[in-house]
């Protein structure tokens, strides 16, 4: 057995702890890592968790001013001593929209709201009192969302958004995306789920397939008693020219998707937690087996880390009548506060065909759930029927993402389509690529240039680093000595730091996720160092046991 020191967790008790999700196994992890800083001088640095540590400013200022002009606005209507107002009016709203960003230029946020709104006018014709009403209504939250899919206005903004960030401002067909504004990434989940199986698209026993490594979730919620699908793997098992992990999908796995059986493809792009997009060779062999074998594969992909990639290129581009595109607001502006997601639905979709083509006694029960909605319930988009069955139909009326939200969504996008030389852009990449550098360099090893890396994650392989540079016999020794999960473990207890185990992801078993968004750049090279300090002690442990010469170091978490 190791010399290694022993920790207060046995191994049978990871062992244990490794069959729960890498989300639940963390609050273990930040136990051991809390009781470790009370212990020593160390910091906890928990790097499990993807919430960025940066924020979006101007559209959260537009948002603030936009608030100052709307409640101006209620109180000329009805100004009571109590605290009451009114509601803003539309005759005339624009030109005192323009008047008080006039009077207020000097406001943060006043000068974005104004190029926001001109925008709306200039690019889309939008009836500007109309629009000043929906910005004034909305803001102030005083009415029900109509339509409840989407703001008419805000909808059109945020999809010139998406289609500028997932299809690189060049969409490869004609027509629109219907967008559905909902409470984050994590409701569009839920709610996609529960309407492909209401809508008997997808039934229990179904084979669907998954792209891994992939978010927990996409495992968990698939395999749960009230879908009860049948599960095939795409595993991102793919390598560069050099032999190093690029997490992309072979041919062989893409060619899984070409059996008819499997009815659809549930993908995270780029994955977390390898934070790499499919590449263009892979795309274009994934579209080619579709179009050829499997036509009506339905496509879910979770494109939230999208924007840290330039150029990138959703699957809602390549297959628009395929593809429901998930996108949220949550990583890009620093917002997963404010729940901000958005499903996006080509108009001209597989989706629809496939309700029109469901048996006759299918359509009868359908036509019954969705009867108080329309005269005409056969001809309700799978879209709508989205919304609906979020609210469970009955109460579809007031469906709907808060007005104050679908704002603050449209006024991230606006931000970003008037961010004409893309200088937030540029400074979320470049923030990501700069602590993956510092990663690396307390790892000491050499970064391989990968173009379609996001950064916002890295997944490390232990088996792949230990086999590559101390060959099998090294490996088969951790192997038999240690769970896989050992190294997060070792590293909570012993030097406070914080990390996901990969396993749980689906992806390689004996890797660890680092979220490179929420701590200070300094950290990362803390947290690489010790990763590989942690590393050089196992070396260290397996040459003594074997009499192998000694070269590595022991472990030093500073």
């Amino acid at each position: 057995m190791s010399t290694l020191e022993k920790l207060t967790t046995t191994r049978e008790h990871e062992h244990e702890l490794e069959q729960l999700s890498p989300f639940e196994l963390k609050d273990n992890l930040i136990e051991l890592a809390d009781e470790r800083q009370k212990k020593s001088s160390l910091t906890m640095l928990n790097a499990g968790r993807g919430n960025p540590n940066w924020i979006a400013t101007l559209p959260r200022q537009a948002l603030f001013t936009l608030g100052r002009f709307g409640i101006e606005e209620c109180r000329r209507q009805m100004d009571d001593p109590t605290g009451m107002a009114g509601i803003p009016v539309p005759k005339g709203l624009a030109g005192r929209l323009r008047e008080f960003l006039d009077k207020n230029g000097d406001m943060e946020g006043a000068a974005l709201l104004r190029e926001i709104f001109e925008y709306g006018i200039r690019e889309h014709g939008f009836a500007e009192d109309d629009w000043a009403l929906e910005l004034s209504e909305g803001v102030m939250g005083d009415q029900y969302p109509v339509p409840v899919r989407m703001l008419k206005c805000c909808e059109q903004i945020v999809h010139d958004y998406i289609v500028q960030e997932m299809c690189a401002g060049k969409p490869s067909v004609g027509g629109r995306w219907d967008l559905f504004a909902t409470e984050g990434g994590t409701a569009a989940m839920c709610y996609l789920f529960d309407s492909l199986k209401e809508n008997n698209l997808l039934k229990a026993g179904d084979k669907i397939a998954i792209g891994v490594p992939i978010f927990t979730p996409y495992l968990e919620i698939p395999v749960l008693d009230m879908y009860g699908f049948d599960v095939t793997y795409v595993y991102g098992t793919g390598r560069d020219e050099s032999g190093s992990l690029n997490f992309q999908y072979p041919q062989s796995e893409l060619d899984k998707l070409g059996d008819k059986s499997v009815k659809a493809f549930f993908i995270v792009n780029p994955s977390n937690p390898t934070s790499v997009m499919i590449c263009p060779e892979c795309r274009k062999y994934l579209v080619k087996v579709v179009k050829e074998r499997n036509p009506d594969l339905m496509i879910l992909t979770d494109d939230v880390y999208g924007t840290f990639v330039p150029g990138f290129q959703s699957l809602m581009n390549d297959l628009p009548a395929n593809t429901l595109c998930v996108y949220s607001f949550s990583k890009y502006f620093g917002a997963t506060g404010w729940r901000l997601g958005v499903i996006a639905l080509h108009e001209d979709n597989i989706y629809d065909r496939m309700l029109s083509s469901l048996p006759a006694e299918e359509k009868k029960r359908q036509a019954k759930l969705y009867e108080s909605l329309t005269l005409y319930p056969d001809r309700l988009k799978f879209i709508d029927r989205l919304v609906a069955d979020s609210r469970d139909v009955a109460l579809n009326h007031t469906a709907g993402l808060s007005t104050p939200q679908q704002i603050q969504m449209m006024l991230f996008a606006g931000f970003a389509l008037l961010d004409r030389e893309n200088k937030y852009k540029q400074a979320a990449i470049d923030l990501l690529r700069h602590r993956y550098k510092l990663l690396w360099e307390g790892l000491q090893i050499k970064i391989t240039p990968d173009p379609n890396r996001a950064s916002y994650y890295c997944e490390f392989d232990i088996q792949d680093w230990a086999r590559t540079n101390y060959g099998d016999e090294f490996f088969a020794w951790l192997e038999k000595n240690f769970e896989p999960v050992d190294m997060v473990f070792r590293l909570s207890e012993r030097c406070a730091v914080v990390l996901l185990n990969g396993g749980g992801f689906a992806g390689p078993e004996w890797s660890v996720r680092v979220s490179l968004a929420n701590l200070d750049d300094e950290d990362y090279q803390r947290i690489g160092r010790v990763v590989s300090n942690t590393l050089a002690e196992y070396v260290e442990t397996w040459q003594k046991e074997t009499g192998r010469e000694i070269t590595a170091h022991g472990v030093s978490c500073s």
